[in-house]
């Protein structure tokens, strides 16, 4: 059992490690003997785990998507708008790249053509397929403009966050995700939502920024 436990925390460790490498320096640009000395474990313990770098992307690639699918059956258990969800959920994934390198790589990963290897999808198809159930909701639910063309919002709000996060990451430190997310959703709440409900989602947006930075 103790050597069960020893072996779970090196290749957590050497996860970690690859991770915070890949987010700073890309993937191209990190070696596995980059991994080793960052992760302060020997050849032999990275290759028990991981025969090749392509297989600890592959890692980091499925534990954010076990972070994020948990993220969204979190949030869609609280019986919130379909608006709302979909709101805390990017706050939420925000939230988890300003804690955890694990988020960030995938996301320098998803971003630079790494193969996905099935079972596990692409996880922009899967941000896609989960904004535009929201942004469907939304209009039924009156949250949005009902002429609204949902899978043309769906493709922007993704494309906006992932474009702030990948321009973020040469010009602020990632602790400042959280505000750039706010004022993403200032400026489509201004351009979606109706003049009477936006007061709401405006606040919310507020609310959400903060409680990242105060937590």
């Amino acid at each position: 059992m103790a050597r069960q436990l020893r072996a779970e925390q090196t290749r957590a460790t050497i996860i970690t490690a690859a991770a915070d490498l890949f987010d700073r320096h890309g993937y191209e640009s990190t070696s596995l003997s980059d991994i080793v000395a960052h992760a302060k474990v020997t050849k032999g313990a990275l290759y028990f785990h991981f025969a090749a770098k392509e297989d600890l992307a592959q890692a980091i690639l499925e534990l954010n998507d076990k972070a994020a699918r948990q993220l969204v059956a979190e949030v869609e258990s609280r019986g919130h708008s379909s608006l709302e969800t979909l709101m805390r959920t990017t706050f939420g994934i925000a939230r988890l790249a300003v804690e955890d390198p694990v988020p960030r790589a995938a996301l320098r990963l998803a971003t630079a053509d790494i193969a996905v290897r099935q079972p596990l999808r692409h996880p922009f198809v899967e941000w896609l397929e989960f904004a535009t159930r929201k942004f469907q909701g939304a209009v039924r639910e009156a949250d949005v403009h009902s002429e609204l063309d949902v899978g043309a919002v769906a493709h922007s709000l993704v494309s906006f966050y992932v474009g702030t996060r990948v321009a973020g990451r040469s010009l602020e430190p990632v602790s400042r995700l959280p505000r750039r997310v706010a004022e993403m959703w200032h400026l489509v709440i201004r351009g979606l939502v109706p003049v009477h409900r936006r007061p709401r989602y405006v606040t919310l947006a507020t609310q959400l920024e903060r409680e990242i930075r105060t937590a």
